[in-house]
């Protein structure tokens, strides 16, 4: 099958797109053909090796600076070079192991990327395209117990734009307890979490305030923000001091210490990113003073996946798809992706054939 291999840290010369087996089913699991895969920050993030404490920048700083090899630059611990990435599948059960309910076959499916290896009383995870091989190749091996069905009209891609951004982003809102009492500040608003929580907190009767580059408002506003404020404007002078009850932040870096101001006396903020940056300035007083929450969200909870398959199928949420690329075009998928000019996901579709 061809498969895109990701053999190291470094550039986009790491993207190697070639031919490999077919994966082997074992005990418990389904074979998948790939019909289409979303493109995240985290298949980037890891082939740079971001998440090593030696990285201090951006995502995008981090792209553009030197390659260098992390050993401890991946999501868990090591990252298993050579592997092939790919956290987002949509995917047609191919086949079964035995003892796997063989109804599965033929059945369109999302997968749970964020899979919780010794159940949910546990925060321990492994993630599908991080801690093994994932959906960019046109057959990828799961779980049957992460396999979802999905009955939808979605189209192959603009399944693949949710299971982690969409489920990233309800695992915020989840556990920020988002209500209809809520006003929420979303940073990074048109990128495909952000515009995920947009989205999701609106569906919660939530009122929503989004900060967006200033050529993307108008799209925002179309998902459902009620207020947008263009990226760059001063925080704390467009809203004033305590005046959100959540801020779902995923940018960080410099823009931190505003966020912290903007929230009201118990308000909580919650992150699962940090693209501007991951070191920030946290002056204490903010922090304890207001009776602050600072909710940290990698692991899933368990309500999350099987709340997006709902939704889905009340047809509760709009898919964005940003644009398509064939499998082989990765590099200038990831290229665009770093550029920011898009509103939602960028999909990769597999050859059919093979």
């Amino acid at each position: 099958m061809k498969a895109v291999v990701t053999v190291g840290n470094g550039g986009y010369d790491k993207l190697v797109y070639c031919d490999v087996p077919i994966p082997a089913l074992g005990a418990g699991e389904v074979l998948l053909q790939v019909l289409a895969a979303g493109v995240n920050n985290t298949e980037i993030n890891t082939r740079l090796g971001w998440y090593s404490s030696s990285v201090t920048g951006g995502t995008e700083e981090t792209a553009s600076a030197e390659a260098t090899e992390r050993a401890d630059g991946g999501w868990n611990e090591g990252t298993p070079f050579p592997f092939i990435q790919g956290t987002d599948c949509c995917g047609r059960v191919a086949a079964v192991a035995p003892g796997v309910d063989a109804a599965l076959i033929g059945k369109r499916v999302l997968v749970r990327a964020c899979m919780r290896k010794d159940g949910f009383g546990s925060m321990d995870t492994v993630w599908m395209g991080s801690d093994f091989d994932g959906a960019f190749a046109q057959w990828v091996k799961v779980p049957a117990t992460e396999v979802f069905v999905v009955e939808s009209d979605w189209s192959d891609a603009e399944l693949a734009t949710i299971p982690c951004a969409y489920g990233t982003a309800e695992n915020m809102v989840h556990r920020a307890q988002v209500s209809s009492a809520d006003h929420v500040l979303v940073t990074g608003a048109s990128g495909g979490v952000g515009s995920a929580v947009v989205q999701l907190a609106k569906r919660r009767g939530a009122t929503v305030t989004a900060i967006v580059g200033a050529s993307k408002m108008d799209q925002v506003r179309a998902i459902g923000a009620d207020h947008v404020i263009a990226r760059g404007e001063d925080i704390v002078a467009s809203l004033g001091e305590n005046a959100v009850d959540v801020v779902v932040d995923n940018v960080a870096g410099a823009t931190f210490g505003s966020m912290l101001k903007v929230m009201k006396r118990a308000g909580r903020y919650v992150s699962s990113g940090a693209i501007g940056g991951p070191l920030v300035a946290l002056d204490m007083r903010d922090f304890y003073l207001k009776d602050l929450r600072l909710i940290g969200c990698t692991a899933w909870d368990e309500p999350v996946f099987p709340n997006l398959i709902g939704y889905i199928k009340r047809n509760e949420l709009r898919p964005i798809v940003a644009k398509t690329f064939p499998l082989e075009g990765i590099a200038d998928a990831q290229h665009e992706f770093l550029e920011k000019k898009h509103v939602g996901n960028f999909v990769l579709v597999p050859p059919s054939d093979g």
